[in-house]
């Protein structure tokens, strides 16, 4: 995910065109607490309630679309039950793109607890068949997980830049080390046989990542945030995303038993293998680019234990 603009190198220019839209004044009140998320920013608008701004550097030309596309599948979510805040304008300036949406009296989740996973598989059904618009996550995601380039699988796709990026970048991740390059060419060996995914009916959120994106109040789920990637695909993607933040506590192996016999159901063994490949590759990825070398040996293991986890039920 693209990291937000800081308040104080916010243009001022971002506020007048927020403002124009909304047709309200726009105050800044002060950053919002949350990972990748620490772009997000609460505001004031005149006469009305608080809201949440958040704006990026134009990364691509496509980017607006992008965010627009975003926004198109919050409103068809919506309409459907889906916790996730309502938006309330988007828009773009010669050097960000910004959306606005409603402040949710909430903080991410502290942890992730059984309770909290039940709640987000619950969500997560309701996207069940939701699929609204053409950013297909499950062939991205075998993609990844194959490293084939989709003239190889014959396959139509149109991916975005980010995708392309990130993919390729994936692909770069054997050169680190030769612990890293150890996994990756197991979780090659594990998709090389598997062809390409049918389409997928549902809608992916494709960053339920917690604390940041994940919003509690008392213990219950309130909202699910950051959707700026969601598009299509299986749901399976993101019981995959919790399957890898269960192993942070060992208290938390029985409900993860439970995703993965949830994504077994759903997309099979070869369609996991998939998808737990794609993430742990994700995984890597974000700190090797990052420079954090002293958190890749320990998703190196994480990565082996949950391919372990995985061949235990095939």
């Amino acid at each position: 995910m693209s990291q937000g603009t800081h308040p104080e190198e916010l243009p001022a220019e971002v506020l007048d065109a927020v403002a124009s839209v909304v047709g309200a004044e726009v105050t800044l009140l002060g950053r919002l607490p949350g990972g990748v998320n620490g772009g997000a920013m609460r505001v004031q608008l005149a006469g009305r309630a608080h809201a949440v701004l958040k704006a990026v550097p134009r990364a691509h030309p496509n980017h607006l679309d992008e965010t627009l596309r975003a926004q198109r599948v919050v409103e068809h979510m919506r309409r459907r039950d889906y916790p996730t805040p309502a938006w309330l304008g988007v828009g773009a300036t010669a050097t960000h793109v910004w959306h606005l949406m409603d402040f949710v009296d909430a903080a991410p989740a502290p942890e992730l607890t059984p309770s909290l996973v039940e709640q987000l598989m619950e969500i997560i059904e309701l996207q069940a068949g939701q699929a609204s618009e053409p950013y297909d996550h499950w062939s991205y995601a075998w993609r990844v997980a194959t490293g084939q380039e989709s003239a190889v699988a014959g396959l139509d796709v149109n991916e975005t830049p980010e995708q392309s990026l990130l993919r390729q970048s994936v692909a770069r991740l054997s050169a680190y080390s030769s612990v890293v390059s150890a996994l990756v060419e197991r979780l090659r060996l594990v998709c090389a046989d598997v062809p390409p995914p049918r389409e997928a009916p549902d809608m992916v959120h494709a960053d339920l990542s917690t604390p940041s994106n994940v919003l509690v109040r008392d213990g219950a789920v309130v909202a699910v945030v950051d959707i700026g990637n969601a598009g299509s695909g299986t749901r399976a993607t993101d019981l995959t995303t919790l399957v890898w933040y269960t192993f942070q506590d060992p208290p938390l192996d029985d409900v993860r038993r439970r995703l993965w016999t949830r994504i077994l159901d759903l997309v099979g063994w070869e369609g996991a293998a998939v998808l737990a490949a794609t993430h742990i590759l994700h995984m890597l990825e974000i700190p090797i680019r990052h420079g954090r070398h002293d958190v890749v040996s320990g998703v190196v293991k994480r990565g082996h234990r949950a391919l372990d986890e995985l061949n235990a039920l095939r």
